[in-house]
């Protein structure tokens, strides 16, 4: 059961805090670590801003961040790439990495401020904050603000509504006339926003509110109404009798990936061919030339949503069962930091997706992987487990929001409807985080994040145990452990042949013979075929699980071994060791 209450909400941060062991100083810390950036995060930033915003944190943060442009957008804008990494600690490929970025769709503004945020936080954080010091001494990020600059851009800078400019910007043929944008909406009342337009007509189907005339609404079956619906305010400018059917663009960068990408008739805005956009492309290079991404979260808009694959039924015989207790580690401590958020499958919770971004990060890269939809109108809301009406709703968002979200409807003539009512709700007020709750919404997903990449695969060398069995025949019995709830490598990896599977080597003396045991108690051993120096590990080490392997060595005491154990998604182990009778509890020292 969900409990959505203050006290529990009150409760909320503090559980989570306790299995992540990332976020426990962050409620004292926030008000006391400075920042060599000045930001303000109770407002949006334009692609410009933004860009200087990049550039001043990398310039005051040069010992642990780097820049670099993934390529063009469509109208040639830069797609910023910044790595956070400690190069004291090593090198970012060395380093399970976390990859995080927002804004696919245009129109998802807060996903930017969110990935900047995070940025902002860990880098004045470091030195400061001993947990968040801890990870990102460990492990790297890669951030990317913004998938589609250019489709941010047309939403700032031009009329839209609150689901408009989502797509990238690429002239687009819609209504298939042969032409290109060339029937998009238009700001008739000069307001600044893109509304809805209503047609007065006897026979309506919905007429204005008695107490409320800023509220249209259906009228009951049998009762005449006045009002009938046109969609948004605009004019038909190609004269084919529909108005703002081939707007800027029309096609979805979160439909252009290529895990079970569909063509244009089976999924919508899917593109020509996976990553023929120049964004989904440049960012589909960076990340197949960085393996050591072992997660992943893409910020998106609305719906107070923490959202795994697969997004579509048919693949849910990926997942293995501890696969999704992996994504449900993490889905459900992320409900607690995120009050009024779901954890949620795609294909069976919301709708089927076909060529999804984070599908493809999982299902084809073997990455863990979340979208979180980031406002939820619960958070508003005085109680969101009660049903307001209409009228209480639009005079609740009068007292906290003073009607900024909101153009009152107008008189206009329309050139094809004659005289019209235009008004409603602006680009700014259903699916944007309010500006004086963008603060706490940043810093609840980072908090969220933060929880995931903690959980990126640490492995190490639990125990040793060597027992000599003839005058030059050694066993030597080895544990290594995952402490954290991500796998080295994940079933739908070892299923699938993506990537490297993880290796065991033993060098120092010749082996005659290895393989896996279930325990350093176990006498059977299930043997490798070839080359038993090298075990090849096609299941890696399981999350918060010890794994137990054994070699049989022809050797003298004294002789020196080396262990090196090399995974793609968890930074490599080394250890050397004297071979002399013994146990070696290696996690303790």
């Amino acid at each position: 059961m969900k409990i959505s209450t203050p006290s529990f909400r009150s409760l909320c941060v503090a559980s989570v805090l306790a299995l992540s062991g990332v976020c426990s100083s962050f409620a004292s810390a926030q008000q006391q670590v400075p920042s060599r950036v000045d930001v303000s995060w109770n407002r949006f930033y334009d692609y410009e801003e933004i860009t200087q915003i990049i550039h001043d944190l990398v310039k005051a943060y040069p010992e642990l961040l780097t820049l670099e442009s993934l390529g063009k957008s469509e109208q040639g804008r830069d797609m910023w790439l910044i790595t956070l990494n400690n190069p004291n600690t090593g090198d970012a490929s060395e380093k399970p990495a976390m990859y995080i970025d927002g804004n696919v769709h245009g129109n998802e503004v807060q996903a930017t401020e969110t990935v900047l945020y995070s940025i902002w936080y860990l880098t004045k954080s470091y030195g400061e904050v001993q947990q968040l010091t801890e990870l990102v001494d460990r492990v790297a990020f890669y951030f990317l603000p913004s998938q589609n600059p250019d489709g941010r851009a047309e939403w700032f800078g031009s009329p839209n509504t609150p689901h408009s400019a989502r797509t990238g910007q690429r002239p687009t043929d819609n209504d298939f006339d042969g032409l290109l944008d060339e029937d998009g909406p238009e700001d008739l009342d000069g307001d600044g926003h893109i509304t809805r337009m209503w047609k007065f007509d006897p026979n309506g189907t919905h007429r204005r509110n008695e107490l409320d005339p800023r509220i249209i609404e259906r009228v009951p079956q049998g009762v005449q109404g006045e009002l009938s619906r046109l969609g948004s305010e605009g004019i038909d400018n190609d004269g084919d009798g529909r108005i703002n059917e081939d707007g800027p663009g029309g096609y979805d960068m979160n439909r252009n990936w290529a895990s079970d990408w569909q063509p244009n008739y089976i999924q919508y805005g899917a593109g020509e061919y996976p990553f023929d956009r120049k964004e989904t492309n440049a960012i589909s290079k960076f990340i197949l030339k960085h393996p050591n991404i072992a997660a992943s979260q893409s910020y998106h808009n609305t719906g107070g949503m923490l959202l795994r694959g697969p997004g579509a039924d048919y693949l849910d015989n990926l997942y293995s069962r501890a696969d999704r207790s992996v994504y449900d580690q993490i889905g459900k401590a992320g409900e607690d930091i995120l009050p009024y958020y779901d954890y949620m499958v795609i294909h069976a919770d919301l709708y089927t997706v076909h060529g999804g971004f984070v599908n493809w990060l999982a299902e084809g890269l073997g990455v863990v992987s979340f979208t979180n939809e980031l406002w939820t109108n619960s958070r508003i809301m005085p109680d969101p487990s009660r049903e307001f009406s209409p009228e209480e709703r639009m005079h609740w968002q009068d007292r906290m929001l003073f009607g900024q979200t909101f153009t009152d409807y107008t008189e206009y003539d329309h050139p094809t409807h004659g005289k019209v009512l235009i008004g409603g709700g602006t680009k700014y007020s259903s699916r944007v985080t309010p500006p004086f709750m963008l603060e706490e919404g940043c810093h609840r997903n980072f908090a969220f994040t933060m929880f995931h990449a903690t959980n990126m695969p640490e492995i190490e060398f639990k125990w040793i145990g060597i027992d000599q069995l003839d005058a030059n025949l050694w066993e030597i019995t080895v544990e290594i452990e995952n402490t954290k709830i991500i796998p080295t490598r994940l079933g739908l990896a070892a299923k699938k042949s993506i990537g490297l599977p993880d290796l065991l080597t033993l060098e120092g003396v010749d082996v005659v013979l290895s393989g896996t045991v279930s325990d350093r108690f176990d006498r059977t051993i299930s043997p490798v075929d070839h080359r038993p120096a090298m075990l090849f590990l096609n299941n890696g080490i399981r999350g918060k699980g010890v794994h137990t392997f054994r070699f049989l060595v022809s050797g003298v005491s004294g002789d020196t071994i080396t262990l090196d154990y090399t995974a793609e998604k968890a930074r490599d182990i080394s250890i050397e060791f004297s071979l002399q009778t013994g146990d070696r509890e290696l996690s303790s020292e």
